[in-house]
């Protein structure tokens, strides 16, 4: 059996990430966080369990970089989509209708990662998902005409939260066409700009089940007479 090259073992080791980050987004979404285990996580996942802890310090890492990346994937597919534009009043009412569907069509997975973000003992977790998240939202800004991108983009990430929370709040959730009006007055954006609640979601993706879009799982071809070892430990194949 031929020996598997560097750049092999680093391309299975980055997909098998993937695969516990859509993995987390999914059974989070269908069950909560309680009812979801990291051993459900890397079963469905089809990973080893040690793999978890491998590339994540626990289960709540691992759900807020799931729900990061679902996030700016959403954002960059929603400000990226036909017919492109790089008009800033129209890429942030995108930005805004994208994160403020999230919690419209993703409201257990929206809940939960809310509910994670305000523990004290975890709270707000830095991590790549997140920096692309920022990025974006930040573009978006400066695009917006913002003269000071430093302070204007906390205020509408703490805007685009509150609006998320606003939507989420167990028995006294706020509509989000009343919270997106208000977004919309705010920046002064027409209500016809980006995509109204009214309207069809472009190339009618509200709501894809499939977010296999979203993460990098595809199989990777392997040279004839090597085997899979996408269960096994990384740490073990460098000893």
């Amino acid at each position: 059996m031929s020996p598997r090259s560097a750049s092999v073992n680093e391309e299975l080791r980055r997909r098998s990430k993937e695969r516990l980050l859509q993995a987390a987004v999914e059974l989070v979404g269908e069950r909560g966080y309680e009812a979801t285990t990291l051993g459900d996580i890397a079963d469905r996942a089809g990973s080893a369990r040690g793999l978890v802890s491998y590339y994540f310090p626990g289960k709540r890492h691992l759900v807020q970089s799931a729900v990061h990346r679902l996030m700016h994937r959403t954002l960059e597919e929603a400000l990226e989509r036909e017919p492109r534009t790089d008009e800033g009043r129209e890429r942030l009412a995108r930005a805004i209708d994208a994160i403020l569907g999230l919690a419209r069509d993703r409201p257990v997975l929206m809940r939960q990662h809310m509910a994670g973000l305000l523990q004290a003992e975890v709270g707000f977790v830095p991590c790549p998902e997140q920096r692309r998240l920022a990025e974006l939202l930040r573009d978006t800004v400066a695009r917006h005409g913002s003269r000071d991108v430093d302070r204007d983009y906390p205020m509408l990430r703490a805007q685009l939260m509150g609006a998320v929370f606003a939507a989420l709040v167990p028995g006294v959730p706020m509509p989000v066409p009343e919270l997106r009006a208000e977004l919309f007055e705010r920046y002064r954006l027409d209500w016809k700009l980006g995509v109204p609640p009214d309207a069809e979601a472009p190339g009618g993706t509200t709501c894809d089940p499939d977010l296999s879009r979203f993460f990098a799982t595809g199989v990777l071809d392997r040279p004839e007479g090597t085997e899979r070892q996408d269960r096994t430990d990384p740490t073990a194949q460098s000893k």
